[in-house]
């Protein structure tokens, strides 16, 4: 996959508010059994195993099997072209918002 289809992956991926809680979530809690996130959440568990495959389809968690329970830890390197993605924008704006400021100085 490109790193630009891992973008787009990652973003849609997070763009779901649910998703992105029980991504939130995971990364709170460090690793997470699957029926502990339908604990204490609105989401019943056919919608959480849907959110944790997307999750996991876009390289964002990491699944761990013991026994019948099923464990989801946060996978860093999933973040990776998103992190690269607002890094660029980031100097971007940084760049823009100097010149701004410089702008501003000399009209004083």
């Amino acid at each position: 996959m490109t790193v630009e289809a891992q973008l787009t992956s990652v973003m849609k991926t997070l763009a779901d508010p649910t998703r992105r809680a029980v991504f939130e979530r995971i990364a709170r809690e460090g690793e997470v059994a699957a029926t502990g996130l339908v604990q204490g959440s609105r989401v019943s568990q056919p919608a959480i195993s849907q959110h944790l495959k997307a999750l996991r389809d876009a390289g964002l968690v990491s699944e761990r099997r013991d026994g019948r329970h099923n464990y989801y830890s946060v996978a860093p390197k999933g973040l990776v072209p998103l992190v690269d993605w607002l890094s660029h924008y980031r100097a971007f704006w940084h760049e823009r918002i100097a010149g701004l400021e410089a702008l501003l100085k000399e009209t004083e």
